[in-house]
């Protein structure tokens, strides 16, 4: 015998994806399309001092949001079988991935550059940095479309089986 959930009881299990979706995003948002590129614009910090609090702050965040994927996958988990919960899944396997190619691939890369540069060299061009400027836009797309999906859910009466 099928029984009805409440909307109370849909909003519960939302809400902690919502609450982390948008907080993250919050987070990306500040660090990665604001604080990062006004630090350039900053008359007296040198590029080597701008460059080294950039590896630092990447460094930091990079971290905070293992930790944050963690906790997502744990309130994705917490919103049981609904039609919304795939979408929701795929959406953190796209943030894990993403995540991986930057923590281990790209920010080593960057870092190297970075390490260049504060010599005194000039690195050979590359397309490292506008890579990581695509999967941060990429984060910040996916992490929109789970707090606006969680946010929209949580009204609704759902079916459960249990």
């Amino acid at each position: 015998m099928a029984r009805y959930r409440s909307s109370t009881d849909a909003t519960a299990r939302f809400a902690g994806v919502a609450f982390v979706a948008t907080l993250w995003l919050g987070l990306l948002i500040g660090v990665s399309f604001l604080a990062t590129p006004v630090k350039f614009q900053a008359p007296s910090l040198t590029l080597a001092t701008a460059l080294e609090v950039g590896q630092a702050t990447f460094a930091l965040f990079t971290r905070v949001e293992w930790g944050l994927i963690v906790l997502l996958a744990l309130a994705v988990a917490r919103v049981g079988r609904t039609s919304a919960q795939l979408g929701l899944w795929i959406s953190v396997g796209v943030l894990a991935l993403v995540l991986a190619a930057q923590s281990l691939w790209l920010l080593p890369i960057l870092d190297a550059r970075v390490a260049f540069i504060i010599a005194g060299e000039t690195p050979p061009p590359s397309e490292h940095h506008w890579l990581y400027v695509a999967l941060e836009t990429s984060k910040l797309l996916t992490l929109a479309f789970m707090s606006w999906r969680s946010f929209g859910r949580p009204g609704r009466v759902q079916r459960s089986t249990r």
